[in-house]
């Protein structure tokens, strides 16, 4: 049984990630070089364009707010992925002496 592959529908040709991620700005590849998230180059660059946008072209400023994005992300999906997070135990006070 072949399934879909016998449609009439042009397919959709994916290109290789790793070229993709070779034609990334020297900057945003240095940031995703460094991220927490497996962030796909298409994705991290729609983002880039964006913030730089918002910043005015301003490297540094759309880097940090990468940064606060993807710190955003994972303290909204830790808890889903692995588990509640502990509490902290409140500090003891430490004898006067």
């Amino acid at each position: 049984m072949r399934g879909n592959l016998a449609t009439s529908l042009r397919r959709r040709r994916r290109r290789c990630p790793i070229a993709q991620y070779d034609r990334l700005p020297p900057e945003l590849r240095r940031w995703l070089a460094q991220a927490a998230l497996p962030w796909s180059p298409v994705s991290a660059l729609r983002l880039w364009h964006k913030l730089l946008d918002e910043t005015a072209g301003n490297i540094e400023a759309a880097r940090q707010r990468l940064d606060l994005i993807e710190a955003r992300m994972l303290m909204r999906d830790a808890p889903r992925i692995w588990g509640v997070p502990p509490t902290v135990p409140p500090r003891q006070p430490s004898p006067a002496g």
